[in-house]
C-alpha cells in the first residue's frame, strides 16, 4: 500500500513536470509570436513613414523625374518652394515636411487624384492628406497678388509695329485646334474634320506671349 501511494506522488510529480515544462513552452512561443508581431507594424510603420517622407528626400536627388510627378521642372518647384515658404510663411506639421506638402498639392492637382487615392500612396489618413492640401491651397490664395498678375493694357503712346494698333487692349483672341486623351466612349465627339481627336481653345494673349485667359471647347463642330 504505501509502494502504491509512493508511486502515485511520482506519478502526480511527472505529471506537474509535464504541464509545467508544456506551459513554459507555450508561453515561450506565444512571447515569440508577440515580438514578432511588434516587430511587422513597427516594419510597415517604418516603411509607411519612409514612403511619405520619400518625395522630400528625393527631391534633392538629381535622377528623381520631379515632372512625372508634379508635372513641373525641379527649377519651378525650388521657386515654388521658396515662395510658399518665404513670403507665405509654409511651414512643416508634426507629421509632414514642406516639400511632402507642396509635392501632394502638386500631385494632386497634376494628376486628378483623389483623397483615398493619395491616401494609400503616401501612408497617411484620409484627414492628414486633406488638411495638407487645404493648407498649401489656402497659403497659394494667400499669395494671389504675387501668382496672379493682371493684364496691362497696350499703351497709347505704344511704338511697337504689332501692337501699336491695339491700344487700350489688354492682348489678342484667337484659337487654336489642340490633340486631346479623351475616354474612347466621347471620341466621336472630338473627332475633328481631319480625323484628329483634338478640342478648340480660345485663348488671349499679351504682347510677351502669356497666355492669362483661354476657354477649352467640349465639342468640336464637324
Amino acid at each position: 500500500m504505501a509502494h502504491l501511494i509512493v508511486g502515485q506522488k511520482m506519478h502526480l510529480v511527472a505529471l506537474l513536470v509535464f504541464h509545467l515544462d508544456m506551459l513554459e513552452t507555450m508561453y515561450t512561443i506565444l512571447v515569440l509570436l508577440g515580438l514578432a508581431n511588434a516587430l511587422n507594424i513597427g516594419g510597415r510603420r517604418k516603411a509607411g513613414i519612409s514612403y511619405a517622407s520619400e518625395f522630400a528626400s528625393r527631391v534633392k536627388v538629381r535622377s528623381f523625374n520631379l515632372h512625372t510627378m508634379c508635372r513641373m521642372s525641379r527649377a519651378l518647384f525650388h521657386k515654388l518652394y521658396n515662395l510658399l515658404t518665404i513670403h507665405g510663411n509654409l511651414k512643416s506639421t508634426h507629421h509632414s515636411s514642406v516639400e511632402e506638402l507642396v509635392g501632394t498639392f502638386l500631385h494632386i492637382l497634376a494628376h486628378n487624384q483623389k483623397t483615398i487615392v493619395m491616401k494609400r500612396q503616401m501612408c497617411r489618413s484620409t484627414k492628414t492628406v486633406s488638411c495638407n492640401f487645404h493648407l498649401v491651397m489656402n497659403v497659394v490664395l494667400r499669395l494671389h497678388t504675387l501668382l496672379f498678375k493682371k493684364p496691362e493694357a497696350i499703351p497709347k503712346n505704344s511704338t511697337d509695329d504689332w501692337w501699336k494698333w491695339f491700344k487700350n487692349c489688354l492682348g489678342a483672341l484667337d484659337g487654336i485646334y489642340i490633340k486631346v486623351h479623351v475616354p474612347t466612349d466621347d471620341i466621336p465627339r472630338y473627332r475633328s474634320r481631319k480625323s484628329e481627336i483634338s478640342t478648340n481653345v480660345l485663348g488671349v494673349c499679351t504682347p510677351t506671349c502669356s497666355l492669362y485667359m483661354s476657354s477649352l471647347g467640349g465639342k468640336v463642330p464637324l
